[in-house]
C-alpha cells in the first residue's frame, strides 16, 4: 500500500487561546502573540505510531519538513520525502502537497488539520484519491475526519493490511471566519471527498439545531438556573443550548466561545485556557452540550476547555446538557471526548447523566 501524508502544522493553534481558527494569517499571528503552540504535529504522530507494525506492506510518502516528514520520523517511520517548504506554511503549500500525493498515485491520503485543511485537500485532489483526516483543527464540522488520532491510525492500518473495502462520499464543511468575526456562524458545504467506510471510526458531519428544539432548550435553561447554578462559578461552553441558558440569565453568549458565569453575572466573556485555569476554584463547574450529529462533548470547537481545565474541575462537576432530539440524532452512537490527553479522556469515559429538560435526565454512554 502506498500511503500519502500531509500535515498542516498550524491547524488548531487558535483553539486554546479562544480564537476560532487559523485560516486567516491575521488570526494565526494573533494566536502566536497569545502564546499558542502547534498541536497538529503531535496529533499526526499519534496517528502514525500504529503504522510501524505494518511497515512491511506499507510505502509512506510524506511531504517535506513539518508538513509530514518530521512527524513520520517521530513515529519511527522512514518516509519517502516529496517537495519542499519555506519557513512559514500556507494553504497553497497544503494544496501543492496534496496534489503531489495524488500525482504519485497514493492508495490513501492521510492529512492532519481542520476544516480549512479539508477544503484545501478537496480543491487539490477532488475525488481522485481516497482520503482520511486526522482531527487537528478547532471546529471540524466535516465528515472526513476520524473520531480521534488513534482511530485514524487504526483505520490506516486496516487499509494497509486489507486494502480499502468500501468508500463513501463525506461532506467537507467550513465556517467563514470573516463572517464569524462579525457575529455570524455560517458553515458552507464545499463538496465531497471519498473516505474509507467505517462508521465506528469516523465522525459524522455537524448537524444543525432544528427550530423546534427551542422549547426544549428553554426547559433545560430553567432547570439549570433554578436548581443547579446557585452562587458557584460555571464555565459555559459554546452551543445553542448553552446559549439559551445565558439568555435566561439576561447575558450575551459568545459565539463558539466559553463564558464564565458566577452568581448570575458574566465574569469573563470568551475566556481562553489560561484565564479559565486562573478562575477555576473548588466549586467551579463546566456546562457543555454535544456537537449536533457528532456527539463530541470535548475536543470540537471548545479547546479552551482543555484537558488541564477538565482535570482541575473534575468529572463530578461537569454537566452535559442536550435536547432529546439531539441525543436521538446520534442514532445510538456514544457521546465523544477528544481532548488530546489519553488519561483525561479515559477518566471521562463511561455512563454520564445528561440534562434533557426541566427536571429530566437520561444516562448516556461517553466514549474516548
Amino acid at each position: 500500500m502506498r500511503l500519502g501524508l500531509v500535515v498542516n502544522p498550524i491547524a488548531g493553534m487558535g483553539g486554546r487561546v479562544a480564537l476560532k481558527g487559523t485560516d486567516d494569517p491575521e488570526l494565526l499571528a494573533a494566536a502566536r502573540a497569545r502564546g499558542a503552540v502547534p498541536i497538529a504535529p503531535s496529533r499526526a504522530t499519534d496517528a502514525l505510531r500504529p503504522l510501524a507494525a505494518v511497515g512491511d506492506v506499507l510505502e509512506l510518502l510524506a511531504y517535506a519538513g513539518e508538513m509530514g516528514e518530521l512527524e513520520a520520523r517521530s513515529a519511527g517511520l522512514s518516509p519517502t520525502v516529496l517537495g519542499s517548504i519555506g519557513a512559514v506554511t500556507s494553504a497553497a503549500d497544503t494544496r501543492a502537497a496534496a496534489a503531489a500525493m495524488a500525482d504519485r498515485g497514493v492508495d490513501l491520503l492521510l492529512f492532519a488539520g481542520g476544516d480549512g485543511t479539508a477544503v484545501d485537500v478537496l480543491e487539490a485532489v477532488g475525488e481522485r484519491v481516497p482520503v482520511l483526516g486526522i482531527p487537528a483543527g478547532v471546529k471540524m464540522h466535516s465528515a472526513v475526519f476520524a473520531v480521534n488520532p488513534r482511530s485514524a491510525g487504526e483505520l490506516a492500518v486496516r487499509v494497509a493490511r486489507g486494502g480499502i473495502r468500501g468508500l463513501h462520499r463525506a461532506e467537507v464543511m467550513d465556517v467563514d471566519e470573516e463572517l464569524l468575526r462579525t457575529g455570524s456562524v455560517s458553515a458552507s458545504l464545499h463538496g465531497f471527498l471519498n473516505v474509507p467506510a467505517d462508521r465506528r471510526l469516523l465522525q459524522s458531519a455537524k448537524a444543525r439545531t432544528l427550530p423546534g428544539e427551542a422549547a426544549a432548550q428553554e426547559g433545560i435553561a430553567h432547570h439549570l438556573v433554578e436548581t443547579v447554578f446557585g452562587q458557584d462559578t460555571w464555565l459555559i461552553g459554546p452551543g445553542t443550548t448553552t446559549g439559551a441558558v445565558m439568555a435566561l440569565l439576561g447575558l450575551e453568549k459568545t459565539l463558539l466561545g466559553v463564558d464564565v458565569v458566577r452568581d448570575g453575572a458574566c465574569v469573563v466573556a470568551d475566556a481562553d485556557e489560561s484565564t479559565l485555569l486562573d478562575l477555576v476554584e473548588a466549586e467551579a463547574g463546566i456546562v457543555v452540550t454535544p456537537v449536533g450529529g457528532q456527539g463530541f462533548v470535548f475536543g470540537r470547537g471548545n479547546h479552551q476547555l482543555s484537558s488541564r481545565v477538565i482535570a482541575r474541575v473534575g468529572r463530578r462537576r461537569i454537566l452535559v446538557v442536550a435536547t432529546e432530539a439531539k441525543i436521538a440524532g446520534l442514532r445510538g452512537r456514544p457521546l465523544r471526548v477528544d481532548t488530546g490527553d489519553v488519561a483525561v479522556d479515559a477518566s471521562l469515559a463511561g455512563y454520564t447523566r445528561v440534562v434533557v429538560g426541566y427536571n429530566r435526565e437520561i444516562v448516556y454512554l461517553v466514549a474516548p
